[in-house]
């Protein structure tokens, strides 16, 4: 019963915090975003996504591969983008992910174990982004204290987190092959690291573009808190807590919460415009799916010998 409820409750969790933004703010801050974004900010965002994009597929392939699966680059990068325009338009923000996971697994055979996949590279990335979260803010005793309200979701997400790795220890016969990607996790961290500071220009895009004028210095902090509140479960395709956290954050830290709330918005927008190549593979994409298992390779390498002859 509570499985078949939660969808449902993280659906109007989301919601309900959007409606108590719009009550807030009203709506000055969603039209002033749309206003602030103009040509150059929508070339940045594709651009920015295309860099996070390769990057954030190079390090699914690394993990995959650490897995035994095949995965080309290529096609690693068309699913990955697949999967965050299907995370950008629909609720929860990570049925995208799960598409890919599920599609990967049926092509190479092991759907458990593409979803592992999936799992370790997010989990990967997350842990990335916390650690560079607390580094940052906990160099900056005085913000940190001001803006304890809005840590309360970070809290819950390392929390989730947590439960995660120790969930993964203990189940150490079903993710056995844990420990292939830990040996791999310079070329891990390095792609994760490349990633994040592709996500953090394009929030400072955003905050320029809604016409935040604060030092970088002080800017980074409230986009690293952003980022790391936007993987939790309740958001709406990504809206929700990403706007709560950045108009405390922005209000907290005297930049003005209406003004938090526009930088959110103005990033979400920027973050659908920079998915927007998933929805061309998702129109494009081949409905008879390449075997990606070794042993149908290797089947097929024979057939295509013949042929040649």
């Amino acid at each position: 019963m509570t499985r078949k409820l939660w969808p449902w409750l993280r659906l109007i969790i989301g919601l309900g915090i959007l409606a108590v933004l719009l009550w807030w703010h009203s709506t000055d801050a969603f039209v002033d975003a749309l206003r602030a974004i103009d040509g150059p900010a929508i070339a940045a965002a594709l651009g920015i996504g295309l860099l996070t994009t390769v990057l954030s597929a190079a390090r699914w392939q690394v993990v995959a591969r650490r897995l035994g699966l095949r995965l080309p680059l290529a096609r690693a990068v068309a699913d990955y983008y697949r999967s965050q325009f299907l995370n950008a338009v629909l609720p929860a923000g990570v049925l995208g992910d799960v598409h890919r996971a599920v599609s990967h697994g049926h092509r190479s055979g092991d759907v458990g174990r593409g979803v592992r996949a999936v799992v370790l590279e997010r989990v990967a990335g997350q842990a990335v982004l916390a650690a560079a979260a607390l580094a940052v803010l906990f160099t900056r005793p005085a913000l940190l204290s001001a803006l304890a309200p809005a840590l309360i979701p970070a809290t819950i997400l390392l929390s989730l987190l947590a439960g995660v790795f120790v969930l993964v220890r203990r189940r150490a016969s079903t993710f056995t092959d844990v420990r292939p990607v830990l040996d791999a996790w310079p070329s891990v961290v390095a792609l994760s690291a490349g990633t994040l500071a592709g996500y953090l220009a394009l929030f400072l895009v955003a905050a320029r573009s809604a016409g935040a004028t604060a030092p970088i210095a002080d800017l980074v902090p409230l986009l690293l808190l952003a980022l790391l509140v936007m993987a939790l479960p309740v958001n709406v395709g990504g809206w929700g807590p990403r706007e709560a956290v950045l108009s405390l954050a922005f209000g907290a830290a005297g930049l003005g919460s209406a003004q938090g709330l526009t930088v959110a918005v103005v990033y979400g927008v920027l973050t659908f415009v920079a998915s927007l190549p998933g929805a061309a593979t998702l129109l494009l994409q081949d409905r008879k799916a390449i075997p990606e298992r070794a042993d149908e390779v290797r089947q097929d390498v024979p057939a295509l010998a013949g042929r040649g002859q």
